[in-house]
């Protein structure tokens, strides 16, 4: 199928008028340009109508600098944080379970699980500072 003659649906129009919306906030046209290319891209009926409303806009730019693209980044990163803590807890009482039941049934007090806590419990500590220092700096 020939994209240029490809037709667009609503959410296709939803797209280009949050990236003119994004334009106007960082000044690339005043608000009577924004008015005229906002019916443009709601009138656009193919991806090359579209196209016209956008050319001589930084498209990746503006997609790059959206503020919730932003917090969408951040909050994942906070998110793979909080999974990253599950399963180490997780382990944590894993090992620790072990220990006691060899410790209790064999009488082999060695506490051996302090390498795998300190190796994971490193691990941890490597992923959520950068995260929490980029967090922060944004």
């Amino acid at each position: 199928m020939n994209t240029a003659i490809a037709r667009v649906g609503d959410h296709d129009r939803a797209a280009t008028a949050d990236l003119l919306s994004h334009a106007l906030a960082q000044g690339y046209f005043d608000l009577a340009e924004y008015d005229t290319r906002l019916q443009s891209a709601f009138a656009a009926q193919t991806t090359d109508d579209l196209r016209r409303v956008v050319a001589d806009l930084p498209v990746e730019h503006l997609r790059r600098t959206d503020p919730r693209r932003a917090a969408a980044i951040r909050k994942a990163a906070r998110a793979s944080v909080r999974i990253h803590l599950t399963a180490y807890l997780a382990m944590v009482a894993i090992v620790l379970t072990v220990w006691l039941a060899v410790a209790l049934t064999a009488g082999a007090w060695y506490f051996w699980p302090i390498w795998p806590i300190l190796g994971g419990g490193i691990g941890l500590v490597g992923h959520s500072l950068p995260v929490r220092n980029h967090c922060r700096s944004r």
